[in-house]
């Protein structure tokens, strides 16, 4: 099944045209907004260094669990 995202919102431009494999293995500066130094400090901080680590890092995800409660529950 295709599906069509619009990846532009959340990608630099270097990355929008990439297949989701290689987007989940680019570096966390692929993401809009975030910078090399960026990367270099999640790097150092928590291990992160592509954009599928940093989805599944566990202090993310888990902040991103409360607050996805809080708007469930309108908190």
């Amino acid at each position: 099944m295709a599906i069509a995202v619009d990846l532009s919102t959340v990608l630099d431009k270097a990355w929008q045209d990439k297949d989701l494999t290689e987007v989940l293995a680019a570096p966390v500066s692929a993401l809009k907004g975030v910078s090399d130094r960026d990367g270099e400090l999640l790097k150092e901080a928590f291990n992160i260094v592509t954009v599928a680590d940093l989805a599944n890092n566990k202090y993310f995800a888990n902040a991103a669990a409360l607050v996805a409660v809080a708007k469930a529950t309108g908190a």
